[in-house]
């Protein structure tokens, strides 16, 4: 028997993707790289904010001329101007005893150091007002560079772009940013039996599932899916339309029956795809001990199988780590933990990692909610519609019992 015949553990299974490296980078604008991952560390080349401004509505001053004011001994502060707002405040340089009047971003005179807020003033004539409450140093003022200095690091290299880094990178006038590619996988779904969600299925036929499922999830995880849609049990018409994708793709998701027979049916196919090599034919979890995966060159193709809470866990498990590696972070799941309670025994067989379908149910009195089994069948779809994740139980440990804490892996 060949050695990918032998069922291999999730870490062993994991351990293959390093040989995979991310993907290749292109430059795109702001508004397009929300969720991408950053190619490259971000340096800044200027300060931000470019100018001490204040963050009040209110008069520009020296702070000491403010020293010891209160509402019984006011300080009198000559106004000498107003900076108005999208003005330069360096047309004007305080005296000791002046005031300018400035509005909130507004930049900051020349020997201003702090902001008296405008509920802290009242007129005193037509050229002075007075101040009834100190400002130190730097109060209501946000200062040049206070936010990133030139050539401080801005963005760590392999970080997921959310809004506010965007925002900032737009701050610094960086319009475009280096991102990793996105993944492209193409889905198959295999069987005589199947027939598209559209269709009426005759006698004998179901509708598929798995396309849409795969689709959704490739999404969520960051890759651009290519749906093939299905194809029947014909050995030659399957590596044409593979052998076509992999043109494109970088990923190819083939799911069929769960038999024996069709898994072997899937390994020729793999094997018979030029340049590819059969790397995996089992692994030891539960459900999807007969998922295969072979490469051709950088790519990835998986067998998945047919049945859709089964093929879940292995994409989850193993499709979406390799995605990541390709988008630029590591081979890891990439999914929120959190903790939970047993609500009662769950049985485990040795040998074998099992995912258990849980719903999370919480207790009232306790931080923890309850973990709560949802069992099924694997070809069943309610228990995945009523789960919230999934429970991990080790390969040694024979299940766990009532009450005991555990990781729930949440669904995203």
């Amino acid at each position: 028997m060949n050695d990918f015949f032998k069922l291999i553990s999730p870490q062993e299974f994991i351990a293959l993707f390093a040989d995979f490296t991310p993907l290749d980078t292109e430059t795109l604008p702001l508004h397009q790289a929300r969720g991408r991952v950053l190619a490259e560390q971000m340096i800044s080349r200027e300060a931000l904010p470019p100018f001490s401004r204040s963050t009040m509505d209110g008069f520009a001053v020296r702070a000491a001329d403010t020293f010891g004011c209160s509402e019984s001994e006011t300080a009198l502060l000559s106004v000498v101007g107003e900076i108005a707002m999208g003005t330069s405040g360096q047309d004007l340089r305080l005296k000791p005893g002046q005031a300018v009047r400035i509005w909130t971003g507004g930049e900051l005179p020349q020997k201003a150091d702090a902001v008296v807020m405008v509920e802290y003033t009242q007129p005193f004539d037509e050229d002075t007002v007075a101040v009834f409450r100190p400002v130190a140093p730097g109060e209501n003022v946000t200062q040049a560079g206070e936010d990133y200095q030139a050539g401080a690091v801005i963005l760590d290299q392999g970080r997921i772009l959310r809004p506010q880094d965007l925002g900032v990178l737009s701050g610094l006038g960086m319009t475009t940013v280096p991102v990793h590619r996105r993944p492209r996988v193409a889905i198959l779904s295999t069987g005589d039996e199947l027939v598209p969600a559209d269709q009426t299925p005759p006698p004998g036929k179901i509708r598929d599932i798995n396309s849409t499922t795969m689709a959704a999830m490739v999404e969520e995880a960051g890759g651009r899916a290519i749906p093939l849609g299905i194809c029947g049990d014909d050995f030659e018409r399957i590596l044409s339309i593979c052998t076509e994708a992999l043109q494109e793709a970088d990923m190819l998701l083939l799911s069929g029956g769960s038999s024996v027979g069709n898994r072997d049916f899937t390994q020729r196919v793999f094997a018979a795809i030029p340049e590819s090599r059969m790397l995996v034919h089992g692994v030891s979890v539960r459900p999807g001990k007969p998922t295969i995966l072979a490469r051709q060159g950088n790519k990835a193709l998986f067998g998945l199988p047919g049945h859709v809470a089964s093929a879940l866990v292995i994409f989850y498990c193993f499709v979406r780590p390799l995605m990541r590696r390709y988008s630029g972070l590591g081979a890891t799941l990439g999914l929120p933990m959190i903790q939970a309670i047993t609500d009662q025994p769950i049985p485990s067989a040795i040998g074998r990692e099992e995912y258990v379908r849980v719903r999370l149910v919480p207790q009232e009195g306790s931080p923890l909610p309850q973990a709560v089994p949802v069992y099924g069948k694997s070809g069943l779809l309610s228990p995945l519609v009523r789960a919230d994740g999934l429970l991990p139980i080790g390969r040694d440990v024979e299940g766990l019992d009532r009450g005991v804490t555990c990781p729930v892996l949440l669904f995203p």
